[in-house]
């Protein structure tokens, strides 16, 4: 059977999105497609197809079948079968298989037998965010900043050093074997590697002569915006020493801005590979497991997520529909007659919420045993539940980088980082935020000071708590505070899937060689997070 488009069925097929990157020229020539999809701890899966031209129509409109009982938290062996259905606007060319012509899409499960999707795709779990608002005339704009490490070599396995030991009772040598782990990171910006070292912590904004990353960044930012539409902003070295990078993007819708991380995240991969380096995601590959906060350690990995929230307007707007955002909606985080941070109530209530679910919220954006080696005090991450303007030792922080700017005006949450899945992280913010309007929960009184240099006396009498110490008691909080999700976007199955993988994946990485949370179970675990 045919599937050939015609006519309107391929001016059907081929968006906006496709054409502004010039997808369409190139339609004829796909040889492969690769299916994209996420499992619910938030790995960036592929499946591929065979595909000529005529065939190519009929995946893109029917999808492909897919073992779900095969990927983490999807289903049962006995309830398997599943279906990968293709979002045409995520179709892009992959820039990364040179021998070959790959389409690549984006694509949501279902059940198979054409009973819906499957309330285990973290994708459902955004889309269901995004419905919720629209019943309130909202959107939101979210823009993420993920944060990594690229190095040049990761070693890390069990070894067996053969030792020599002398026996005094017949003075020969005997040769014992004594089980050790090696785990080793290797950068041109280390001391005793490259030519300019950097110092610890003294990676923000490094100078090309050091940045050892420049052109790297620059080739990520290019092929992000040629081959997936994704406008990047700033594109630095970060503050850790050892290769760490940022690079940031335009603000997007909730599911296309988690669309963005995952091939962000996909596209850095590929190119370290292309230049036979590694890159890592890992919140805090740089520790010394038996003092995370010591001189041997330096920052983590972050990705802090802004959020601002959008009311549609009743006005039709132009006849050619191409009235721009700040025509058709309006920012209400924005108070132009605030004089502390141009806040209005609804953003305080909404980070009234964030705030008051922190201690839950922390278990899906802060998903990993080596997430709270990160979220420590001395290394900018979060650690104190209080909010602020430009204070970054908050856990919420109000930029103030432009004054009376609408456009702009945003919450930044700063307990994420890039270990966490990014459809349920965005939607999990969004939910608490939204609670926190619904119940006009008051965030308190902002805290200008330096938190981290405060006295615990000091703190306890501003009433600031800490974010939970371990993913164990950040677990437990989410077991006790999950209705603001289950109201909203997450479904109880869901959510009690997720508990349980992690709860296993906690026993996981404790029980290596009777170590508590050991620094090479920590790698083996969460190396390609």
């Amino acid at each position: 059977m045919s599937y050939h488009p015609k006519g309107s069925d391929y001016d059907t097929y081929v968006t906006d999105a496709n054409r502004s990157i010039g997808f369409s020229e190139e339609l004829q020539r796909i040889e492969f497609l690769q299916f994209r999809y996420t499992d619910l701890l938030g790995k960036f899966l592929a499946k591929y197809v065979m595909s000529d031209y005529d065939e190519l129509y009929g995946f893109l409109k029917k999808g492909i079948g897919l073992d779900g009982s095969s990927v983490k938290g999807f289903t049962e062996i006995n309830e398997s079968d599943l279906v990968l259905v293709p979002d045409r606007h995520t179709l892009r060319l992959n820039p990364f298989f040179t021998n070959f012509t790959l389409g690549s899409v984006i694509a949501d499960v279902y059940k198979g037998f054409g009973f819906g999707r499957l309330s285990k795709d973290p994708r459902y779990v955004s889309e269901n965010m995004e419905e919720y608002l629209a019943e309130s005339n909202l959107t939101c704009q979210i823009g993420p900043e993920v944060e990594c490490f690229v190095f040049d070599d990761i070693s890390f396995r069990d070894n067996v050093d053969a030792q020599r030991y002398s026996n005094d009772k017949d003075s020969e040598s005997v040769t014992y074997l004594q089980p050790s782990t090696f785990n080793m990171i290797i950068s041109e910006e280390q001391y005793g590697v490259g030519k300019y070292p950097i110092n610890r912590k003294g990676g923000y904004d490094a100078p090309p002569f050091q940045d050892s990353l420049v052109e790297f960044r620059f080739e990520v930012a290019n092929l992000l915006k040629k081959y997936y539409g994704i406008k990047v902003t700033n594109l630095n070295h970060e503050v850790a020493s050892t290769g760490q990078i940022e690079i940031n993007f335009m603000h997007s819708k909730l599911t296309d801005a988690a669309d963005n991380v995952q091939i962000y995240k996909d596209v850095v991969r590929n190119v370290a590979k292309g230049h036979n380096k590694i890159a890592n995601f890992m919140p805090k590959p740089l520790f010394d497991e038996t003092d995370p906060a010591g001189a041997k350690a330096d920052n983590g990995s972050g990705m802090h997520v802004s959020v601002s929230l959008w009311e549609k307007s009743s006005s039709s707007g132009s006849s050619n529909h191409s009235s721009s955002k700040t025509l058709s909606s309006q920012n209400i985080f924005f108070d132009g007659e605030d004089p502390y941070a141009n806040i209005s109530q609804s953003g305080r209530y909404f980070i009234g919420g964030v705030l008051d679910h922190s201690r839950s919220l922390v278990a899906i954006t802060s998903p990993t045993v080596n997430s709270y080696y990160r979220m420590v005090p001395g290394f900018e991450a979060p650690v104190y539940i209080a909010w602020s303007r430009g204070n970054r030792s908050a856990i919420v922080r109000i930029p103030i980088n432009d004054k009376l700017s609408r456009d702009s005006k945003r919450m930044e949450f700063r307990a994420p980082d890039p270990s966490c899945n990014p459809y349920l992280a965005f939607s999990a913010i969004v939910a608490a935020g939204l609670d926190g309007m619904k119940k006009k929960i008051d965030p308190g009184d902002p805290v200008d000071d330096n938190i981290y240099k405060m006295s615990d006396s000091r703190r306890s009498d501003l009433g600031i708590k800490s974010v939970p110490g371990s993913l164990e008691e950040s677990i437990a909080s989410l077991k006790s505070d999950h209705f603001y999700l289950t109201n909203t976007c997450f479904n109880d199955e869901c959510l009690e899937t997720y508990i349980d993988l992690k709860e296993d994946e906690i026993s996981l990485v404790q029980g290596f060689e009777g170590k508590r949370e050991s620094k090479l179970q920590q790698f083996y675990v969460y190396y390609d997070v």
